[in-house]
Order: C-alpha cells, then structure tokens, then sequence
C-alpha cells in the first residue's frame, strides 16, 4: 500500500518543481522524513499530504482514499525474498512535450520488448526514457534497472557488455561469484533471469548496436529502453524512436516551467541560443530562476557571444559561479564511480563536510549536478564533459588519492567491527575531513555495500593512476566483503592487479599481507598448490619483520590447507608450532589457533582432546567478534557428534547458525547449515537434513563458490552413508565429483571418487 501513496507523492514532489531541500522548508517538514514519504518508507501524516498538494497545485481529496489504504494497511514485507529494485533516476521536474513520441513509448511497451531513443546530445533522450519508464513502473513489478553505458562520457571508458551484465546480473539479486566470466555465459544466464521477471531496463547512453546486443532480452515479458546518439538500424526487431530538437512552442513552454513563469523579454532570442536543446534551456533556465532581478534581455547578454552550443550554455552556467563552486564541480568530474555522497565529495575536495554538502547543494540548484536520491550526486554526461575541461590542467592524482583515503578510512572503521587476525599496515595518506557514523555492524555493512561500486572503481583508478597506497589498501580491505558474501575469484584479481604497488612501496609488512591475503584467497579457491608459495613467501616477510602474530596465523592458514588434503596430523604440527609462538596477550589469535586445532583432532578422531583445546578459549572468544565463537561452536559441535552426543552437537550447530545470520555472513550460515543437517541425519530426521542442506547449497550457488560447494557435499555424503542411505550418498558424492572435476578441484575429485568407490 506505501509503494502507491508514494508514487503519487513522487508525482507531486515533480509537479513542484523544487527540491528536496526546499520542499521540506516550504511545507515546514524535515528532509529526511520527506525522503522516506517518496521512497514508501513511510506514510506521512495527512496534514502533509494536504500541503503538498497545495504545494503542486492540486486538489488533495482524491489521494484520500489512497492515503487510508496506506494509512491502514501493512506495508509490504520483504523478509525472505530479494528486493524488488527501482534503479530509475529520479523523473525530471518540468516534464514537456515529446507527446507523440512518449505515447509511441507507452503504446510499445505493451506490444514489443525492444525501444531505441535516438538523437543528439542534450536533446532530452535520457529525459524521456526516465519519464517514461517511471510512467510504466506499475505494469512492470519485476524491478526497474537502469544503467548508464557512458557509449558518449567524455574522460571515461564505455562500460563493455561484460561489465554491463555483471551490474545487471547483480541487479537482479545475483551475488558476484555467480556471475560468470564469459560474455556469451553472463548473457545466457541475464536473459534466463530477465525471462522470469517483467520488469523494465533502462540502458542509457549507449555507443551502438554491438554496445547492447548481448543486453537485450530473450523471451518473457520484459520491456528494454535504450537512449543513443546513433540509431540501432542493425538491431532486428527494435522499435525506434527518434528525437530532434523541440518545436519552438514546446521549448518556450519548457523554458517557462522551468523559470518558474515569464520574464520580460524576448523568449524566442534565448531559445535560439540555445539550440531549442532540452538541457541547455534548462541549464539557461535555472540561472535565470536564481536571479529575480534579471529579465530575458539581461540573460540573452551573457548569451550573446557567439551561437550558443550546449558547452556554451554550460560555460555560461559556470560563470555564475564562485570560484569554490566551480572548484567542487571541476573535481566533481573526476568521480570514477557513478555517484558520490557528502562525504566522499568534501574528501575529494579536502574541505569540511559542512561547506562540501552547501556547494552540492548549490550545484543542484541550478542543474549542474543531479540528486537521484537523498545524499546521492551524480552529473549528467555533458555536465562531466563540461567539468573536465574546466578542470582540464589539473592533476587528478591528488583528487583521487584524497577520495582514496576516504574509502580507506571507512573500510577501516568497517574492520573494527570485524576481527582480522592478521596484520594490514593500511596506510591513509590524508585522513577524511568526516565519515559517516560507522560504529554499528550492521550500518558499516550497509556503508560497504552501498558504497561497494564506487570503492572498486576508485580502485581500479588508483591501480591506473599508481596511486600505491590506496590502491594496496582497497584491494586488501576488499578481502572483508567478499569473505562474508562470496567471490573469491574477484578478491584475487584485485590483489594480483595491486601487487605491483605492493612491491613499488617497499615496506615489507605491506608486501607480508599482500602475499598472505593472495594465498588465502587461492585456498579458498582450492587453487592449494599456488596458495602454499604465497603463504610462504608472506611467512618468510614475517619472520624477517619479527610479525609474530601474522606469522602464527599463516602457519594456521597453512595446516588449514593440511586438513583440505586429510593430513591432521601434519596440521596438527604446524598449530603446535604456532601455539610455540604466540605471546599469551594475543587472545585472537590463541582462539584463532586453538580452533584449527581442535578441527585437526576432530579429523583426528581425538573429540575429547578436541573439546577441552576449544572450551579453553570459548570464552575469550565470546569477548571478541562473535565470527570468533563461531569457530569455537563449530568445532565442540563436531567433537559433540563424534562423542555420540547428537542433541548438544545439534544445539552448537543451530547456534552457530543463528550467529553467522545475526552477523550477515552467509558462506559461514552455509557451513553450518551443512553441520546441523549432519546431526540430524544421525537423529533419524531425514527431511529436516535434507531441506537444511539443500539451503546450504543454494546459498552457495548464489554466492558463486564451488569450491565450498563441494566440499560440505562430502560430509554430508558421509553422513548419508553412515546412517545407511546409500543412494543419497552416492548422489552426492557423485555432485561433489562433478563440481571438483568442472573446477579443477584435484584433491576434492580424489576424495568424491574414493566416497563413490565405497558406496559401490
């Protein structure tokens, strides 16, 4: 019921003109709760409704109805199913003209599956495109995408259809280690995805036809809109819709709504500097707004030399503005990733937060950075073409570190809340002038995820740019999100992309954790025989540097790797060794070494030994991060199991279950989904075994990790077959083969073969 009150409220939030900002200061409402009111967070009082009806200028009593129903009904609950996603740009305010070609749209989207917008720059394709799939929204419930392929954004390279698949994939809920490598693969699965759903995808800014052709849908009923400056005459079946400049009264009608009434003068000598071009009367428009005192003639004189191109209108625009204005929009061009927030704006600049969120704020206002969303900042293409040759001497080294060292310094809160054992000399270079309040879990993760594409971006132009630090900072702390939601593969090509800068900083412990975090990524791969030279090229920078600690726990890594090839004991030694090593002070790290022990002794057959390692230290590790106990649980868990005592061993894996959901950490909730489900084969209850298994699967399947795929098939195929199901186990030792032989998984296909052979 929220989502259709807040279309409406959307609808009335346009008819105004205004925005966000001086919405909530003319209806005497907060910004913040007017964001939750448009997004459908939350339903606002009707004396709110009433005023912004006043505000727009319509009669509020027919929204009544749909008020009471929003008002009484439950909002819709999304627990346990993915998020519908509405991807689209907030709809341009003053929306007029274009009536033919918006009905040709409309009247499309019912017949065929295909429309390509085409048309010079800033003549209002993408404009259009985002009027009319907000207008579709209601027919098209399966999510609403959109994606800007920069085919025309000067300064950047165009987004190639792999990259465009994988954001469009991940779009549609897909975690990125499932997303395949290949284009053909990414394109198969994006139509499979696209042919369940009906939704509507919004492709803006392409370069061609072969740009977007393996974007397009197959079957199903999903609707696609493309905007370009060049026509798609080489794709069958696309409807075109072609776009030239508006007509004169449709321009001057434009220019009007967007002043915000008339002027004095002459209206038809602005149009004609500016081309009849969409954006550029906007942007001419919204000076004129901000100045009460100019008339038309006073706005045609800053027009007047020469004819006026959209650079021209845009050069005129900057003009007006102060020279720190012009400062923030000039950097604001450099932004590698799509959007940008307050805080990441006043570090790329070095100024307070304060004066960062009043420039885009003042940047907004007169068009020359969009809003999509409350605290979001992007520029529109010919806005970033204008700011980079503004900006055009500067170094964008400097920019970009400082940008840099802001991702940095919020991963680095987000590690707080996380306890990594091993040591990363993370250095930021330029502290931020602010962060966001990250001191709570689930909030940090939040922060990382939203944050999550611009991160990696910034990233990969610090790699380009050989801006070290960050570069080597980002691609280590990466190792934190990818170990909660899955894709190794990613972890490890940004690790060996930043080695280089690793080894061009020349400090040992950087290059220490480097190798270390490159080797356990390959292990989690199964990639063994690669992993154990990057371990011990780490543990030999260790010793050098007298890194006891992060010594210790590559020694855990490495008889961790040991246990995957069934040498406990040789596991057994090296956790000895380390046990030898480590200081009584470092409580993670005992922990952290005492449950790889007791995980050997367990395949040692050892429960009892196994059992009083871990108890020693459950209760340090409750006072860590809670990843910790579950370490701790796991094992007595399995010890429980072996010792015969099938109800606690139950309870410890349910426990650890729920831990690793509280903490948002799915890989882990899998593992021990796959524990719980063994207890409950030997308690006799199959349906509940096979049910929790079959979640572990899926999860790892939407996470993308084959490697652990396999791996908690083969217990669980022990387990089976120790409670005498035969054939359940052979089907699962013949799954985990399959899945080891795909991935080249050596050791595991030498196990699934030896399971089979003793089912047979």
């Amino acid at each position: 019921m929220h989502e259709e009150l807040a279309g409406w409220l959307g609808q009335l939030r346009d008819l105004t003109g205004r925005s966000l900002r001086e919405l909530a200061r003319d209806i005497h409402v907060s910004s913040s709760s007017l964001s939750r009111y448009f997004s459908g967070q939350a339903v606002p009082p009707w004396p709110t409704v009433v005023a912004l009806c006043k505000a727009a200028g319509r009669d509020p009593r027919p929204l009544r109805e749909v008020w009471e129903r929003a008002k009484d009904g439950p909002s819709v609950s999304t627990a346990g199913t993915a998020p519908v996603r509405n991807d689209l740009p907030h709809d341009i305010t003053a929306f007029t003209g274009r009536r033919a070609e918006l009905d040709a749209l409309l009247g499309a989207a019912r017949t065929t599956s295909v429309v390509a917008i085409d048309g010079m720059g800033g003549v209002g394709k993408s404009a259009l495109a985002v009027h009319a799939a907000h207008l579709l929204t209601a027919d098209f419930a399966g999510g609403q995408l959109y994606l800007d392929l920069h085919g025309f954004t000067p300064g950047r390279e165009r987004v190639e259809p792999g990259e465009a698949l994988r954001v469009l994939l991940a779009a549609l809920g897909l975690p990125p280690g499932r997303i395949p490598d290949g284009v053909a693969e990414r394109a198969a699965l994006w139509r499979s995805e696209l042919a369940t759903r009906r939704a509507i995808v919004l492709l803006d800014n392409a370069a061609d036809a072969d740009h977007v052709r393996e974007l397009l849908p197959g079957a199903g009923r999903s609707f696609v809109l493309i905007t370009s400056r060049r026509r798609m005459v080489e794709l069958d079946g696309v409807q075109p819709v072609s776009l030239d400049v508006l007509p004169t009264e449709e321009a001057a009608q434009l220019f009007v709504e967007s002043v915000g009434g008339t002027r004095p003068g002459d209206v038809g000598e602005v149009l004609r500097r500016c081309g009849n071009l969409p954006l550029a009367i906007r942007v001419a428009a919204a000076r004129l707004r901000h100045r009460p005192a100019w008339t038309l003639d006073t706005l045609v004189e800053r027009l007047r030399d020469g004819e006026l191109a959209v650079s021209d209108v845009f050069e005129m625009s900057l003009r007006q503005l102060d020279p720190a204005q012009r400062r923030m929009f000039g950097l604001l061009g450099l932004v590698p990733g799509e959007d940008i927030d307050a805080y990441g704006a006043a570090a790329l600049a070095g100024i307070p937060l304060a004066n960062a969120r009043s420039l885009l704020e003042d940047l907004v206002d007169v068009h020359l950075v969009q809003e999509p969303a409350a605290g979001r900042y992007r520029m529109h293409d010919l806005l970033r073409q204008a700011a980079r040759a503004d900006d055009a001497a500067a170094d964008p080294v400097p920019p970009i570190a400082r940008l840099g060292d802001y991702y940095l310094s919020g991963m680095l809160a987000v590690k707080k809340l996380v306890e990594i054992v091993i040591s990363l000399p993370v250095v930021v270079s330029q502290p931020p002038p602010a962060l966001p309040d990250l001191a709570d879990h689930d909030t940090a993760v939040d922060w990382m995820d939203t944050e999550w594409a611009n991160l990696t971006a910034t990233f990969s132009l610090a790699v380009h740019l050989r801006i070290d630090a960050p570069a080597v900072g980002l691609g280590q702390l990466a190792l934190m999100a990818h170990a909660r939601r899955g894709g190794m593969a990613q972890l490890r090509r940004g690790l060996e992309v930043s080695m280089p800068a690793a080894q061009r900083l020349g400090v040992p412990r950087v290059l220490a954790s480097h190798r270390y975090l490159l080797g356990a990524a390959l292990m989690r791969l199964g990639r063994l025989k690669e992993a154990v030279p990057e371990l011990e090229a780490a543990r030999v920078l260790m010793v050098a540097e007298g890194d006891i600690v992060s010594e210790v726990i590559t020694l855990e890594q490495l008889a961790e790797i040991r246990l995957y090839v069934s040498d406990p004991d040789g596991a057994a030694e090296l956790l000895r060794q380390a046990t030898a090593l480590l200081p009584p002070r470092e409580t993670a790290a005992q922990v952290r070494v005492r449950a790889g022990l007791g995980q050997a002794l367990v395949q040692l057959g050892e429960y009892r030994e196994a059992r009083e390692v871990v108890s020693e230290v459950i209760e340090t590790a409750r006072g860590l991060d809670r990843q910790k106990e579950r370490m701790c649980l796991d094992v007595l868990g399995r010890a429980a199991l072996g010792l015969g005592d099938t109800q606690t061993a139950l309870d410890l894996a349910e426990q650890a279950v729920a831990l690793n959901r509280a903490t948002r950490h799915p890989i882990f909730e899998a593992i021990s989904l796959t524990d719980t489900a063994v207890v409950l084969r030997h308690l006799g209850r199959t349906e509940e075994a096979t049910s929790g298994h079959a979640e572990a699967m899926r999860i790892l399947e939407r996470a993308g990790e084959p490697h652990r795929m396999a791996r908690i098939l083969l217990p669980y195929a022990e387990a089976c077959l120790a409670t005498g199901d035969r054939d359940v186990a052979a089907r699962h030792f013949q799954a985990a083969l399959e899945i080891a032989t795909a991935h080249g998984l050596d050791y595991l296909v030498s196990a699934a073969r030896t399971g089979l052979a003793r089912v047979s």
